[in-house]
């Protein structure tokens, strides 16, 4: 019986044409489109060398230690300055061209002549700052042990911090990734129109399948056996939609594959439980069902990060308890976690909390529907 069930129902099922498209067709062009808008978003905040020019005078000339430091910081491939030496109009010429940040003028002291405010100009303002600072240090250091200038010079080079970032993880933060993480939740979620077919079919007064209701089938084995068919066909949807992600688009989901395919396991069957229980328990038209199914699990992925990746943190920061009452989000951060953290604590956090999700759903669908008699079919 469960069988001839089970594979009536996909028969069914795949026929519906609409359905297959917005489970599959749609997350794979979206992630096409995620894939061209966020490329580059990671180059963009690779740093480039500051483009600074200095006077070149009878000055400048003359202040070899200032000289000596500006040349040091302008080699090498990581450097910190893109240097030009220039004479001052020349200098004043490419300001109000652009062309560079900002200049530098030597005299009785150090000048900074910049043509607006931004990073780069601090950043050019932030190294005279710690060569004066530096210079200054060095000037006492000297006045009042002559003796120790040998020394003083041989490590002044050598700057020891006192403080040091730990990561929590040996990946590297990449913020495009979390773009996609919710791209597969919303895919996980948008199971919820199958599990709006089951509950539209299994009920008499919902759909024109009256014979599933007068079949000598147990009514809830019935719709457990086709419910089945609809988890199969969306967890090959959602293995297509991973397979695209990861070997054509590049999508990098960390080592623990094991759990990232339990994770769209879970996340499958929650999307099935919401949209069975928003089914059986709203009774108005399917385009209503749909626009309700629809709106809650965008409004979880714009809440996760989806459409401005620090919304995620702000909800976060601000109201932290509706990041664990939004499904969408405890899918998204449990593919954030299994990528970066080392442990599976939060991960694990997050498979519980969705886990109640689904729990609740599935009960409170059948609370609804199994009482539910018909005068006539």
């Amino acid at each position: 019986m469960f069988a001839q069930i089970f594979i009536n129902r996909l028969k069914c099922l795949l026929r519906n044409r609409e359905t297959v498209f917005w489970t599959v067709a749609f997350p794979l062009v979206l992630s096409v489109f995620f894939n061209l808008a966020f490329s580059n978003l990671d180059k963009s905040e690779t740093f480039n060398p500051v483009n600074v020019a200095v006077v070149n005078d009878e000055n400048y000339q003359n202040n070899i230690f200032f000289k000596a430091a500006l040349n040091e910081v302008s080699k090498g491939d990581d450097r910190l300055f893109n240097l030009m030496e220039v004479t001052e109009e020349e200098a004043e010429r490419l300001l109000s061209s652009n062309s560079i940040d900002g200049y530098i003028t030597v005299g009785s002291s150090l000048k900074l002549i910049v043509g607006k405010s931004g990073i780069n100009q601090n950043i050019i303002k932030s190294f005279i700052d710690n060569y004066l600072h530096t210079f200054s240090t060095v000037n006492n250091i000297l006045v009042k042990n002559p003796a120790g200038s040998r020394a003083l010079f041989e490590n002044l080079s050598q700057r020891v911090s006192y403080t040091r970032e730990v990561s929590p993880s040996s990946a590297a933060p990449n913020n495009v990734l979390n773009y996609f993480y919710t791209l597969i939740a919303m895919a996980c979620f948008y199971g919820c129109f199958w599990g709006m077919r089951e509950i539209t079919d299994i009920q008499a007064d919902l759909s024109s399948l009256a014979r599933i209701n007068t079949a000598p089938v147990h009514k809830m084995k019935a719709f457990i056996y086709s419910l089945c068919a609809s988890l199969l066909i969306h967890l090959v949807e959602m293995a297509i939609l991973l397979s695209f992600l990861r070997f054509v688009l590049n999508v990098d989901f960390g080592s623990r594959t094991g759990y990232v395919i339990l994770t769209v396991i879970l996340g499958s069957i929650a999307g099935l439980s919401f949209g069975a229980f928003v089914s059986a328990l709203v009774k108005k038209s399917e385009g209503f069902k749909i626009g309700i199914m629809i709106g809650a699990t965008m409004i979880g992925s714009f809440l996760a990060g989806m459409m401005y990746q620090n919304m995620k943190y702000i909800v976060a920061k601000k109201v932290p308890l509706l990041s664990y009452l939004n499904p969408v989000n405890l899918l998204t951060d449990a593919f954030y976690c299994l990528y970066y953290y080392d442990t599976l604590k939060r991960y694990a956090i997050n498979m519980g909390l969705l886990t109640i999700f689904i729990i609740v759903f599935w009960t409170g669908t059948y609370l609804v529907i199994r009482r539910r008699k018909y005068a006539s079919i």
